[in-house]
């Protein structure tokens, strides 16, 4: 298995799982209708840590563009990567909601409420405003970046920074917390192939009820993320 497919098969299953959890808590005639936010991150860090698991020992599993920028801007991961990875984990992360939208299709078309079919493949923020949601994928993404430099073991001018097996569970935990402590403002995407692939996928997929696919708020789980990694990369930088 090469780097690029260990990314798109790793993020597609993160997305599996965290697209799954919020189709079983939003989507109408599920076992797991309502169960709430604590099911939903706990969901999101199990997708974590299974799509690390698998792709930790081949490509690091970064399964995040604003990893994968952070590492390039402290020196940990080769430039000339950081396109592949981002095109694989933007695949994956469409291929995972595809193939969430096949498991759950009867609940999707019985489902009449087109923000939860929405929240399904994208973040919204909980309270309009753009600037504050801004920084709430800024400062969330930060304490991800920043923490994975010191999970991963990066250091200053490595070739490549592993989150790999062992710190799988480590790595889990970091995203449950962030979604437990910081993610009730915008739905934590501090991911932009979580938002950006299934948001696209969100968009073509033939679902009664859907509504729009709200690419107003799209830049925000993009742009927000790669700077608060890159903010984290040069705390990393200044640190060492």
């Amino acid at each position: 298995m090469t780097p690029f497919i260990a990314e798109l098969i790793g993020t597609m299953l993160l997305i599996l799982f965290g697209a799954g959890v919020c189709c079983n808590v939003s989507l109408s005639k599920t076992y797991g209708h309502q169960s709430g936010w604590i099911v939903i991150v706990f969901g999101w860090a199990i997708g974590v840590f299974v799509g690390v698991f698998v792709a930790g020992s081949i490509s690091g599993a970064h399964l995040n563009p604003a990893v994968t920028i952070g590492l390039a801007v402290a020196g940990s991961f080769p430039w000339a990567q950081v396109p592949v990875f981002i095109l694989a984990q933007i695949l994956g992360a469409a291929l995972g909601a595809t193939l969430t939208w096949l498991h759950y299709k009867p609940h999707f078309d019985a489902t009449e409420n087109s923000d939860a079919i929405l929240g399904v493949f994208s973040t919204a923020p909980a309270i309009k405003h753009s600037f504050q949601n801004f920084m709430s994928e800024v400062i969330g993404t930060f304490v991800l970046v920043f923490a994975v430099f010191y999970i991963s073991g990066a250091s200053i001018g490595n070739q490549k920074a592993s989150l790999g097996a062992l710190d799988a569970l480590p790595v889990a935990l970091l995203v449950l917390g962030i979604g437990l402590s910081l993610g009730g403002t915008t739905g934590y995407a501090i991911n932009p192939a979580r938002d950006l692939g299934p948001r696209i996928v969100h968009t073509f997929l033939p679902i009664p009820h859907k509504g729009k696919s709200n690419w107003q708020y799209a830049w925000i789980p993009v742009v927000g993320p790669v700077v608060g990694a890159s903010l984290a990369a040069g705390l990393f930088l200044l640190l060492g």
